[in-house]
């Protein structure tokens, strides 16, 4: 019994440093935009979708699902039409790069 604590507790641990580093980069991209330092932008951009995605397979969604679940939700919003949307279609570009990926 004490191992299979040890392995939940292990695993809260891991969620929650997650959660922490997941803050962290946002906390580092506000500091690189104030900058505008456009690498540095890229870089905590890419670690936050990276952080987003792994969380999530640590919570119970796999990649593959994460993908479906990010073209359902660009598709809501992109019905929804935000200002983003309406004057750039950015959310439709970025739907339409994804199904290229495919």
């Amino acid at each position: 019994m004490f191992s299979q604590e040890s392995d939940i507790l292990g695993k809260l641990r891991l969620i929650e440093g997650l959660k922490a580093d997941l803050l962290a980069e946002v906390g580092k991209l506000y500091q690189a935009m104030a900058r505008n330092q456009r690498e540095a932008i890229g870089d905590s951009l890419a670690q936050v979708v990276i952080s987003a995605h792994v969380l999530g397979r640590r919570l119970g969604i796999d990649y593959p699902e994460m993908d479906e679940i990010v073209n359902t939700k660009l598709g809501h919003n992109i019905n929804q039409e935000p200002e983003v949307e309406r004057w750039f279609g950015d959310m439709s570009e970025y739907r339409r790069h994804l199904r290229q990926k495919r």
